[in-house]
């Protein structure tokens, strides 16, 4: 029964003990705790500091990043803009070249048709020339074949001179 109702021993006892337990404590015990807590608040605000100062620096670079995706897509843009201007400039030239050498080419064939039809011409004056001559000495044939006509054509021939 005496740990129902205690006696004046016992409480001063217990409470002896208890001051003494604080005071050993609050010596030895709680200023290594006290240290280590602080020691431990101040990481964790250091840690939030830094945690707090990689974001920022994560915003910073996703911008920067950003900034840079959209200079590369300017060049790329331009580059393909002028890689256009060079194809369509090329496409021209070609188209040109092409134009001037189907023109050359043209003009040989026009030269050439000329050169040919004027050949085909001549070749052509000198078969009618070659046809009228056969033609002229088989008319002069017939008609000197009798000699009485030969005199008259001296004849017609001198009387022609003569008028002349």
């Amino acid at each position: 029964m005496e740990l129902v109702n205690p006696g004046i021993g016992l409480i001063f006892w217990m409470a002896l003990s208890f001051g003494l337990l604080l005071f050993i404590l609050g010596k030895f015990v709680w200023p290594p705790i006290m240290r280590a807590l602080h020691e431990r608040e101040k990481n964790i605000e250091l840690a939030l500091h830094e945690a707090e100062k990689a974001r920022e620096e994560m915003k910073l670079l996703m911008f920067t990043n950003e900034q840079m995706m959209l200079e590369a897509k300017n060049e790329r843009d331009k580059l393909i803009g002028e890689a256009r201007k060079i194809r369509e400039s090329l496409i021209e030239e070609a188209r040109l070249k092409a134009g001037e050498e189907a023109s050359r080419m043209i003009e040989n064939a026009r030269e050439r048709i000329h050169f040919e039809k004027m050949a085909a011409i001549t070749e052509l004056k000198n078969q009618i020339a070659n046809l009228s001559i056969e033609i002229a000495e088989k008319v002069i044939r017939r008609e000197l074949s009798e000699p009485s006509r030969q005199e008259e054509i001296v004849r017609e021939s001198l009387n022609d001179i003569n008028l002349n």
